[in-house]
């Protein structure tokens, strides 16, 4: 699954960057940079951080929006809580047939730029986090589905979103091995090419969009292992976390990735 993020506002200008307005540029760093919890060295989807994300309404400027996706039906407050950790990852074999995510994978589809990810490793009962990243150090276009919520107690609005996963393949396969879990997972990962048919509000999903996308091969990754993420020994949200810690006793385990 994909829960654990490294993101920062250089990653999350990609977009912006790629369709040279400056003055684009600059409004979004003065504007939506403040609103936003970034940079998240370190970021947990059950905290639900503001970050932006790039909508098929405006490819090119982003939106503030709070990671876990809030269907526009939830009637209450209540419900909100309810369902909000439940819906951070969105399986992209299902996401047709979820209540939670059919309107919005047709009408309501995005990117979330992030520097990195992180994914927790079983070894000899142990859990071990590795934090990987795309092989030339560029940002990584996740694909992910969302929505507008209005609160029907206040009036208030939440823009909201969830991580589209895939089956693990690769290095991944090997990373993700929850026992708990019948296959491995990952983030879907964009190529530049589909990050423009992945916003396309003209393509249907289901006839169109879901065969084009693959289990990124053309996506080089790169992993290591990092401090542990959860407990004690969590030191948060600083920059050196998703620096290299050598485990010992993982080392022959390794190996084999």
């Amino acid at each position: 699954m994909c829960y654990d993020v490294k993101t920062s506002l250089e990653a999350q200008l990609k977009r912006a960057k790629r369709n040279q307005d400056l003055k684009a540029i600059d409004e979004i760093i003065e504007k939506l940079g403040p609103l936003t919890n970034l940079p998240l060295h370190h970021a947990s989807g059950f905290s639900h951080p503001d970050v932006l994300i790039y909508t098929n309404e405006d490819p090119f400027y982003p939106m503030v929006a709070a990671w876990g996706l809030i269907p526009h039906w939830v009637h209450s407050i209540k419900q909100q809580k309810k369902i909000w950790n439940s819906t951070l990852n969105a399986r992209v074999e299902t996401i047709s047939e979820k209540p939670a995510f059919r309107d919005s994978v047709q009408e309501k589809r995005c990117i979330y730029y992030v520097d990195g990810f992180y994914e927790h490793h079983h070894f000899n009962n142990q859990t071990y986090p590795f934090f990987i990243h795309r092989k030339n150090n560029e940002p990584l276009a996740l694909a992910a589905l969302w929505s507008h919520w209005v609160n029907p107690e206040d009036g208030g609005i939440i823009n909201s979103f969830s991580v589209v996963t895939t089956v693990g393949n690769g290095m991944m396969a090997k990373i993700h091995n929850n026992p708990k879990l019948k296959e491995p997972r990952m983030p879907l990962m964009l190529s530049d090419d589909m990050e423009e048919q992945w916003l396309a509000s003209t393509l249907d999903f289901e006839r169109e969009l879901k065969g084009l996308l693959t289990t990124n091969d053309n996506i080089e990754l790169q992993a290591h292992t990092v401090g542990k993420l959860r407990g004690k020994k969590y030191e948060g949200n600083i920059a050196s976390i998703s620096d290299e810690v050598v485990y010992k006793e993982l080392e022959p385990e390794i190996l084999n990735f």
